[in-house]
């Protein structure tokens, strides 16, 4: 379980290198896995992102209605504005009761906690982006990968691309981190012709198997890093690549 603490931690820690790794990249470096933007879009985006949760958190906000968008700092002032966003976000979660009730989209998930663990999975996601734009290497701790992918899998996966095909099959995903507790690591994930993504948390099999530490199938599955040779892969792969195009991301 990557409880409350880490969550806090791990915001704090990805966001400073985030913006440290902005600021290490070359000048107009683009962000591989969105495109049309470079390290200051990523910036300002990661910075709007936090701006708005605090935002919400802090106000009590029921509904986003009310929130007044910040002014955009200058492209060399956004590294400074962005380390400003994630500390000020993380002192406020750090006082913030996790049960107080406030807005989220996801339906079911209206309060504290549930802001705290998404900024982790979304910084953590959008730090490894800077990283690789500044070609650097970095890898996401086994536990926070773990659970990046139970939050994926209960919120990302209910809306097929309009017009993707169907799956055709079922995965079978296994991280081989070591430091997992037994049976952390493994999903059993299927998709009906239609319909959502489901995802089961059991050893079984599946048309295909992918194999790999849970930060590689949670880059994978947020379509970071392709399905080469960092995985172990038995089975149909083209089921695995259908099902990981199948998911509108937003």
């Amino acid at each position: 379980m990557f409880d409350r603490p880490e969550q806090l931690g791990a915001i704090w820690r990805d966001g400073a290198a985030l913006y440290d790794a902005v600021g290490a990249a070359p000048p107009g470096a683009t962000v591989a896995a969105c495109p049309g933007w470079t390290v200051v879009d990523l910036a300002g985006h990661v910075g709007e992102v936090h701006h708005f949760w605090r935002w919400v958190v802090e106000s009590g906000a029921t509904e986003p209605s009310a929130y007044a968008e910040p002014d955009r700092p200058a492209d060399d002032a956004l590294v400074a504005w962005g380390r400003r966003q994630v500390n000020v976000l993380v002192q406020v979660l750090t006082v913030a009761e996790p049960t107080t009730p406030v807005w989220s989209w996801a339906p079911g998930e209206t309060d504290v906690a549930w802001i705290t663990r998404r900024m982790a999975h979304e910084t953590a996601v959008h730090r490894w982006d800077a990283e690789h734009a500044a070609g650097r290497a970095w890898a996401m701790s086994p536990a926070l990968a773990a659970d990046g992918l139970a939050e994926l899998f209960s919120y990302f996966t209910g809306t097929p691309v309009a017009g993707a095909a169907p799956v055709g099959g079922t995965v079978h995903l296994h991280a081989t981190d070591p430091e997992l507790p037994d049976g952390a690591g493994e999903w059993l994930l299927d998709a009906a012709e239609t319909g959502p993504i489901r995802a089961r948390p059991e050893h079984a099999k599946g048309d295909v198997a992918l194999r790999g530490t849970a930060a590689d199938i949670l880059l994978a599955l947020w379509r970071r890093v392709p399905l080469d040779d960092r995985f172990t892969i038995f089975g149909d792969l083209h089921v695995a690549e259908r099902l990981i195009g199948r998911t509108d991301l937003g």
